[in-house]
């Protein structure tokens, strides 16, 4: 697993930190081998997300198909927007992307289809772009300003969590999912009773 230690590291600690966690292409080989696609991976989520977890039998990291099969995750992201009323567009979204060990330029392509979308994307190894110019601080800054995504770059993948978390977190405060709320079960008879409502 040495291998993929930047990857395993990284969704060990946004599990850890609450983050349910999306994964796509090769890389899920990884987090498999790891464990991290079994329900019993929730002793690793931080409790908000192993209460989730236990209470539904599911593990704390999803697989969601190859690398191109990305689409399905903004396909989410913007039915989270249209149909739960979250924000105005997946920019408002709690979300953000990473490919912390990518070794494709279409992994570049993705990012930036990610980022155009609206979602914070960090990029581990190396960024393919001169520091310091228009072109670095538009795509690290001046896309977000106008209402896109924005990218981010760390080999670290702490340093990379850190990054997510933080933004993640800024997100749920924006749309006030920061504060804890009293929950109520709701069994099949309320639920029904919701909908005959609706």
């Amino acid at each position: 697993l040495m291998q993929y230690w930047v990857n395993v590291e990284l969704v060990k600690e946004l599990i850890k930190n609450d983050v349910l966690v999306l994964q796509t292409g090769c890389s899920q080989i990884s987090l498999a081998k790891a464990g991290l696609y079994t329900p019993e991976a929730a002793c690793l989520a931080g409790p908000g997300l192993r209460e989730v977890c236990e209470t539904v039998g599911m593990p704390p990291v999803l697989g969601m198909g190859s690398c191109v099969d990305n689409s399905r995750i903004l396909v989410a992201a913007s039915q989270m927007v249209k149909e739960g009323g979250l924000g105005n567009s997946i920019a408002d979204l709690p979300v953000a992307g990473a490919a912390p060990e990518w070794m494709s330029e279409k992994a570049i392509c993705i990012g930036q289809y990610f980022v155009a979308s609206g979602v914070f994307t960090v990029f581990g190894v190396t960024f393919p772009i001169i520091e310091n110019t228009k072109f670095h601080k538009l795509l690290f800054e001046g896309l977000e300003q106008q209402g896109f995504g924005k990218w981010g770059f760390t080999p670290d993948p702490y340093e990379m969590a850190k990054m997510m978390i933080a933004h993640i977190d800024k997100k749920r405060k924006a749309l006030g999912l920061d504060k804890g709320k009293e929950r109520v079960l709701v069994d099949m008879a309320a639920r029904r009773e919701m909908a005959a409502v609706a």
